[in-house]
């Protein structure tokens, strides 16, 4: 099994807010692939990264999904659809494999 979590910014670069639909988008779109979904949303998870000396800062949630398979292709054209949804230069997805007790 393999699972993949999304990090879904709360803000657009010029500081602006999400609206509720864009995230219930994503929430339905994975939720019937995957038949199901994890959403960290209650409290954002802070992000931290250098550009340069300077530190960047995003508050984000993160969305899970369980797959028996990692298609990466479908992933990758997955990602360049939520970067345009949110106005980003990169979403970040990532991958790994887990082991079910």
């Amino acid at each position: 099994m393999h699972l993949i979590q999304i990090l879904l910014p709360l803000y657009d670069n010029g500081g602006r807010k999400f609206g509720r639909a864009a995230y219930v988008g994503v929430k339905a779109q994975l939720s019937a692939r995957f038949q199901g979904l994890t959403a960290y949303s209650r409290v954002a998870a802070e992000g931290l990264w250098r550009v340069g000396k300077s530190v960047r800062r995003d508050d984000i949630i993160v969305y899970e999904v369980m797959a028996k398979s990692l298609n990466r292709n479908w992933w990758a054209k997955y990602r360049k659809h939520l970067e345009a949804v949110f106005r980003q230069e990169s979403i970040i997805i990532r991958a790994q494999r887990v082991a079910l007790m």
